[in-house]
């Protein structure tokens, strides 16, 4: 459908060596990703290029742009001082808050201290039972929680080991302007 259309508007132009508007329309709107033609190669070259690189940021422009901020974040005003009552109802918030906590921890602490003490009577009744049972049960299961260590090898140097001699390549980034 496109095909014939573009040689019709190619035929009427003759001894032209420009494309009409409607052709380049044409070109630019019609065409698809799977229907490709010569007369869209002027069009999709472009697309088709590699974008362009990032260049590297200067350290020192990054330090001063950090400093410039810094400058910024130093001139903010500062903040309007809180009225007596917003004040008062902060400070009586906190000690709610901290009554809460301390409540809160001293239920977790009793609860604790429960389960030891009924862990510890249990051991005792366990070892007037039997002390073959009691020495089981008080052995400690490495298969419970797995930990294993890589720890570091210590080793003397070998004495007869030569460095590799080699040339060393500069890698410092250089920035310019």
């Amino acid at each position: 459908m496109f095909a014939p259309r573009a040689l019709t508007l190619l035929r009427s132009r003759i001894g032209g060596s420009s494309l009409s508007p409607q052709l380049m329309w044409n070109v630019q709107h019609r065409t698809s990703h799977w229907q490709s033609s010569l007369l869209g190669l002027r069009v999709a070259l472009p697309m088709r290029a590699m974008p362009p690189k990032k260049k590297k940021v200067d350290p020192r422009m990054e330090l001063a742009a950090r400093e410039r901020l810094k400058k910024k974040i130093r001139r903010v005003r500062p903040v309007a001082p809180l009225s007596p009552e917003e004040s008062e109802r902060r400070a009586l918030l906190m000690k709610r808050w901290s009554v809460y906590r301390q409540e809160q921890h001293k239920a977790e602490t009793e609860a604790i201290r429960s389960l030891v003490e009924a862990q510890a009577q249990a051991l005792e009744e366990l070892r007037l039972e039997s002390e073959e049972l009691y020495q089981a049960a008080i052995q400690r299961d490495d298969h419970l929680f797995p930990f294993e260590r890589q720890e570091p090898l210590y080793s003397p140097p070998l004495s007869n080991y030569e460095a590799p001699e080699g040339k060393c390549a500069d890698v410092t980034p250089v920035y310019t302007q």
